[in-house]
C-alpha cells in the first residue's frame, strides 16, 4: 500500500510567514535619511518619532557583560528602539488610544473637551491641587528680598514674573472629572507673598485672564503646552514695558503691523500634537495669529543685560530673537541647569559657572515660571544667591559638594543609555526626571548605595 505523500497548500505558507514575519523584521533597518539641510543623516537606524530616547550605539559584546546580564537587556533594548516597524507600531498604537479611548500616550498630558490637550500637572496647579505649604512661600519671598535689596546696592534688579498655564487659562475645556471648587493655589500664594514683602514681581497670569475676553486671537493654542505665538509676543511686549519701569530705561520694542491667520498651527503651538505621534493628525479647527515681529535697532538701548532663569515658556522668547535684540544678548538659564545659548568655552550648564561673577554682569536678573512650576520657582537659584551673599564660606562648601554630583548628572544627561535608564525611573516611581537623574547621580558619586 503506497503512503500518501504529505503536501503543503499555500495557506500553510501564508500562516508561516504570518508567525515568523515579525522575527524577519528584526532583522530589517531602516534605510538613511536626509536632513532637512540636505546633510545626509548617519543616525539612519532611528524611527521618526518625537520623545523617545534612544541610542545610536550598538552594544559592544563582552565576556564581563554578559556574564552580568547588562549585554543581553541592552541589545534587547537594542533591537526594540531600532526595529523597522516601530515607528509605524507606535503610531497605530497611538491612534488606537486616542480614537477608541480619548488617551494621548504622552507621559503626564490628557486630553480634555473638544481635543484640547493639557500637561495634568498643570490642572492640578489650576484647581490648586498642587498647594506648597504657605510657610515654605513666605521664607522664600522673604530670601528674595534680601538678594534683591542686595543686588540693587550693586545697580542690578531682580523681578519674579508669574506666567499664565494652561490649566488656568483653559480652564472650560478640562474634562468634569478634574473640576472641583478652588481654595487656593500656589499662584495666588506667590502673587500674595511677593507683594507682602516687597518683591518685584509681574502678574501675566492674571494679565491674561483680565484679556481672554477681549483678545483678538487666542492666547493658548489646542494642541500645545505654552501660550501661543500671538500669546507669546503680547507676554514679551509686557515684560519689556515692565523692565523699562522697574530698572529706569529705554528697551529696544518690538512691534508688528502685519498678522498671518491660519487654521494650521505651527512651531511650538503643536508641540503636544507632535510628542502625541499619531498615524493621522486630527483637525485642529482653530484661527492663530502670526504677528510679522519687528525690533528696534538701536544699540544705545539694547545695553542692558537680563539674564533669564525660567522654564520651557522662554523658549519661544528665545527663538524670536529677544535676547539678542532687546536683553543685550543676555543669557537664558533653562530651569537654572542648562545654558541658552551655549557659551563660545563650550560650558553647558549653570554649576560649572561662577555664579556671582555671573549675577553681577547683568542688569536685571528675571525669574520667569507658569504657575505648574511654581512648586520649584527658580530652580533653587534664590536658596543659592540667599547663601551666596550672607553666607559665602557655607554656599561654597555646599556647591563643591553638588558639582560632584553634578558632573555624573551631566554625563548621564549626555548618554542615551543612562538617560534612558533614568526616565524609565521617573516613570515607574511617578517622580520629576530631573530627580531621577539626580537619584542615579549621587549613586555614580558614591553618596548613596
Amino acid at each position: 500500500m503506497a503512503i500518501k505523500q504529505k503536501t503543503y497548500t499555500i495557506h500553510c505558507a501564508i500562516i508561516l510567514l504570518v508567525i515568523f514575519w515579525p522575527m524577519m523584521l528584526t532583522y530589517l533597518k531602516y534605510s538613511k535619511r536626509q536632513k532637512v539641510d540636505g546633510v545626509e543623516d548617519t543616525s539612519y537606524n532611528k524611527p521618526n518619532l518625537v520623545g523617545l530616547v534612544i541610542s545610536d550605539e550598538k552594544p559592544k559584546f563582552t565576556w564581563e557583560n554578559w556574564f552580568n546580564g547588562s549585554f543581553q537587556s541592552e541589545t534587547e533594548d537594542y533591537n526594540n528602539d531600532h526595529w523597522s516597524m516601530k515607528e509605524n507600531m507606535v503610531r497605530l498604537n497611538n491612534q488606537f488610544y486616542y480614537k477608541a479611548f480619548n488617551q494621548i500616550r504622552v507621559n503626564g498630558f490628557v486630553i480634555g473637551k473638544e481635543d484640547y490637550v493639557f500637561s495634568e500637572g498643570y490642572i492640578y496647579s489650576a484647581f490648586g491641587d498642587d498647594l506648597m505649604p504657605e510657610e515654605k512661600i513666605i521664607t522664600m519671598m522673604q530670601k528674595a528680598r534680601i538678594v534683591q535689596d542686595t543686588l540693587k546696592k550693586k545697580g542690578i534688579d531682580l523681578l519674579l514674573v508669574f506666567a499664565p498655564g494652561k490649566g488656568e487659562y483653559c480652564k472650560e475645556f478640562v474634562e468634569d472629572k478634574y473640576v472641583h471648587p478652588i481654595k487656593n493655589t500656589n499662584h495666588d500664594l506667590f502673587v500674595a507673598n511677593s507683594k507682602s514683602a516687597g518683591v518685584n514681581y509681574l502678574d501675566l497670569y492674571t494679565y491674561f485672564q483680565n484679556l481672554k475676553s477681549t483678545s483678538k486671537y487666542p492666547l493658548f493654542p489646542k494642541f500645545g503646552h505654552h501660550w501661543s505665538y500671538y500669546g507669546e509676543c503680547i507676554a514679551v511686549d509686557t515684560i519689556l514695558k515692565h523692565i523699562e519701569k522697574l530698572h529706569h530705561c529705554n528697551l529696544p520694542d518690538i512691534s508688528w503691523s502685519k498678522v498671518e491667520v491660519v487654521d494650521t498651527a505651527r512651531n511650538r503651538d503643536a508641540d503636544v500634537l507632535k510628542s502625541m505621534n499619531l498615524w493621522k493628525n486630527p483637525e485642529q479647527n482653530m484661527k492663530l495669529a502670526y504677528p510679522e515681529v519687528l525690533f528696534e535697532t538701536d544699540s544705545l538701548k539694547n545695553n542692558k543685560r537680563v539674564l533669564t532663569i525660567s522654564d520651557s515658556y522662554w523658549y519661544g522668547p528665545v527663538y524670536l530673537g529677544v535676547p539678542q535684540n532687546c536683553f543685550a544678548g543676555g543669557k537664558f538659564w533653562y530651569y537654572y541647569n542648562k545654558i541658552v545659548p551655549r557659551p563660545d568655552d563650550g560650558t553647558a550648564e549653570v554649576w560649572q559657572l561662577d555664579l556671582k561673577q555671573q549675577i553681577e554682569s547683568n542688569e536685571v536678573i528675571m525669574l520667569l515660571y507658569s504657575d505648574g512650576n511654581l512648586p520649584t520657582f527658580g530652580n533653587n537659584f534664590i536658596n543659592d544667591a540667599y547663601e551666596l551673599y550672607t553666607s559665602p564660606k557655607t554656599y561654597y562648601a555646599h556647591n563643591e559638594r553638588n558639582k560632584q554630583i553634578q558632573t555624573f548628572a551631566k554625563q548621564i544627561r549626555e548618554t542615551p543609555g543612562l538617560l534612558k535608564k533614568a526616565t524609565q525611573r521617573s516613570k515607574d516611581y511617578s517622580i520629576a526626571l530631573d530627580s531621577a537623574i539626580r537619584y542615579d547621580a549621587m549613586k555614580f558619586a558614591g553618596m548613596i548605595k
